[in-house]
């Protein structure tokens, strides 16, 4: 199944098999969804630092406790915590310093 990514540097789409976390197929294919920062200092997946944080413009709705207060109050989604699914597209928060910025304080 395809994953489009959204990034700096354009888009990309990703073969990816349903079920593994997003975290890990960004990593495996070079699209970290981590600062230069957090690539060493992060919780290894486990959804305890919130600096995994990326957008997703198309695909499953939050189900995890904190990717739905995420949503609620307009912040990027754990990437660990998403499993890869059918039809979805991502984009990387490249604005970020460590944790993810509000939707609304984004700057275009």
């Amino acid at each position: 199944m395809s994953l489009v990514v959204r990034h700096a540097d354009g888009e990309t789409v990703i073969d990816a098999l349903p079920g593994r976390t997003l975290r890990d197929v960004l990593r495996e294919h070079g699209l970290s969804p981590y600062t230069r920062l957090t690539e060493r200092a992060n919780c290894g997946g486990r959804g305890l630092c919130a600096t995994c944080g990326v957008r997703i413009r198309e695909g499953p709705g939050p189900d995890h406790w904190h990717d739905r207060l995420a949503d609620r109050f307009g912040y990027p989604r754990l990437s660990c915590q998403v499993d890869v699914r059918a039809g979805m597209v991502v984009e990387l928060d490249e604005e970020k310093v460590v944790w993810g910025r509000r939707e609304s304080e984004r700057v275009e």
